[in-house]
C-alpha cells in the first residue's frame, strides 16, 4: 500500500470513527457532517489523486472549508483539511499557517502533527519536520498511524543524511531569489536592430 493510499485510508478511518462515536464521548470531532456532501466527495478524490481536481473545484473546496472553519474555528481537523487542500492548490504560506494553527489548537492531534511535519519536510525544513513527525509518532493510536509516521521519519532522515535541508523560511525564500537572479543573468542580451531610415 502506497503512502497516498495509506493517507486516504487514515482519513476514511478517522471520519468513520468520528461518525460512530458521540462527540461527547470522543476527543475526535466528526468533520464529515460539517461539509456539504460534494465537498466531502471532492476531498476523497483529492486524497486519492492530488491532481484530479480542476482549479475551479479546488477554489470552491477551499471556500467551503473556510466557511466551515468560520462556523467551527476550534476544530483542528477542518484546518488540517484546509491546509492539505491549500497545498494541492500551491498556496504554501497559507497552508503552513493553517497547519500550524491546527497544532496549536490541538497539540495532541496525530493528523495535525503529521501533516504539518509533512509540509515542512516537502519545504526541506527538516529539523522542524523531524520534531513534528516525532510528536506524531508518539500520538499514534493504531498501526496505520504508526506506519505513516515511521515512513515520514525515515524520509526526513534520508534528506538530512543527504544534506537536503534548508535553514528556515528566510533561506528558502532567498534561494528562490538567487535562482531568479541567476536566470536573469543567463538570458541572452538582445541584439540591437538598425531601423531602416526610409
Amino acid at each position: 500500500m502506497g503512502y497516498q493510499d495509506m493517507t486516504t485510508q487514515l482519513l476514511t478511518i478517522h471520519v468513520a470513527a468520528n461518525e460512530i462515536a458521540p462527540a461527547a464521548e470522543s476527543p475526535q470531532i466528526a468533520v464529515a457532517g460539517m461539509l456539504p456532501t460534494p465537498a466531502t466527495a471532492q476531498l476523497m478524490r483529492m486524497f486519492r489523486d492530488p491532481y484530479v481536481l480542476e482549479k475551479e473545484e479546488r477554489v470552491e473546496l477551499i471556500a467551503q472549508l473556510r466557511e466551515a472553519i468560520s462556523l467551527e474555528p476550534a476544530i483542528p481537523e477542518l484546518r488540517v483539511l484546509l491546509g492539505m487542500t491549500l497545498c494541492v492548490n500551491l498556496e504554501v504560506q497559507d497552508a503552513l499557517e493553517e497547519l500550524r494553527e491546527a497544532t496549536k489548537l490541538a497539540p495532541h492531534n496525530f493528523l495535525a502533527r503529521l501533516k504539518f511535519g509533512e509540509l515542512l519536510m516537502r519545504l526541506r525544513i527538516c529539523t522542524q519536520a523531524a520534531e513534528e513527525t516525532r510528536a506524531a509518532e508518539k500520538l499514534a493510536l493504531n498501526p496505520i498511524h504508526a506506519e505513516l509516521a515511521r515512513r515520514q521519519a525515515a524520509a526526513i532522515r534520508t534528506m538530512q543524511r543527504e544534506g537536503i535541508e534548508r535553514g528556515g523560511y528566510g533561506k528558502l525564500l532567498s534561494g528562490f531569489d538567487r535562482l531568479s537572479r541567476l536566470f536573469m543573468r543567463t538570458q541572452p542580451t538582445p541584439t540591437p536592430v538598425a531601423l531602416d531610415p526610409r
